[in-house]
C-alpha cells in the first residue's frame, strides 16, 4: 500500500459523494413541451406562451407548489418541431416563489422562436427525457407535459420514445390543442384526443386533456398545471374536456 495515495482517493470518494448528494431535493421535475412546429403562427405562439407565463404565476399554481413536501418545484420549457428540431426555451427554473415564478414568465414571453419543421412528438418527448435525466434537481415526481395541434410525424415511432421514458420513471400528459384563437375545434380533433390516449401519454396518473376554444386553452393550462403538481389525475379519467372558465 502507498499511504501517500490514500489521502487524495479519499478525497476524490468524498468530492464524488458529495457530488451525487448535490442534487437539488423539488416535489416535480416538469418540461413544458409545447408545439412550436409549422403550424403554430406567430399570434398563436405568442398566445400560447401567454397562457403558461399566466399559468405558472397563477396564485392557485403557487399555493400549490408551497404545499408541496419541499414547497418548490422545477421546470424548463421546450419548443419542439420537426425530428432535429428541439429547443429549450427556458432552461430549468426552481419555482418556489413569486419572484421565481414571474421570472421564469418574463424568460419565456421574451425569448424568441426557434423550433421548425412538423410534429415530431418522439423528439419532443426522447429531448424533454434527457433534459430530465441530465439535470441537478432530483424530483419526487417526473413529468412531461406535450401540447400539440396535430398528430405524431416524423422520427422515430412516438411509441417507443413513450415507453423509454416511462421506463425511465417518467409520467407524459398530454394536451390536444384544438383551438388557441377562439374557434371550435376542426372534425380532427376527436381523433387527435384518441391519438394522445393510445400513442402519446404514459406513466403512473397520466391524462390528457383538450383546449377547444380561447378560453378553454387558457383554461386547461391552468387546470393541467394544477393536477400535474398535485400529483392527481381527473377523477381518474385519462382524458378530459376542459369548459370555459366561469366568471370571477
Amino acid at each position: 500500500m502507498k499511504p501517500s495515495l490514500t489521502v487524495p482517493l479519499l478525497a476524490a470518494a468524498v468530492l464524488a459523494g458529495s457530488g451525487a448528494a448535490a442534487a437539488t431535493p423539488v416535489d416535480l421535475e416538469l418540461v413544458l413541451a409545447a408545439d412550436g412546429s409549422g403550424s403554430i403562427d406567430e399570434g398563436e405562439m405568442r398566445l400560447q406562451r401567454q397562457g403558461y407565463a399566466d399559468a405558472v404565476t397563477n396564485a392557485r399554481v403557487l399555493d400549490a407548489i408551497l404545499s408541496g413536501i419541499y414547497g418548490r418545484i422545477a421546470i424548463a420549457y421546450v419548443e419542439w418541431g420537426g425530428p432535429r428540431s428541439q429547443h429549450t426555451i427556458v432552461d430549468w427554473t426552481l419555482i418556489e416563489d413569486e419572484a421565481s415564478a414571474r421570472a421564469f414568465a418574463e424568460a419565456l414571453t421574451a425569448a424568441p422562436r426557434a423550433a421548425v419543421g412538423w410534429n415530431s412528438i418522439s423528439g419532443a418527448i426522447d429531448y424533454a427525457a434527457r433534459l430530465i435525466e441530465e439535470n441537478d434537481y432530483e424530483g419526487i415526481r417526473r413529468v412531461i407535459d406535450v401540447s400539440a395541434d396535430s398528430s405524431h410525424s416524423g422520427g422515430r415511432p412516438v411509441t417507443a420514445a413513450r415507453d423509454d421514458a416511462v421506463a425511465a420513471g417518467i409520467t407524459i400528459n398530454g394536451l390536444v390543442v384544438a383551438s388557441r384563437d377562439g374557434s371550435m375545434p376542426g372534425p380532427d380533433a376527436p381523433a387527435l384526443e384518441a391519438h394522445f390516449r393510445r400513442e402519446v401519454i404514459g406513466g403512473p396518473g397520466a391524462f390528457a386533456m383538450t383546449a377547444d376554444d380561447r378560453t378553454g386553452f387558457a383554461r386547461a393550462i391552468l387546470e393541467k398545471l394544477l393536477l400535474e403538481i398535485a400529483g392527481s389525475p381527473p377523477s381518474g379519467i385519462r382524458s378530459a374536456s376542459v369548459p370555459p372558465a366561469p366568471d370571477r
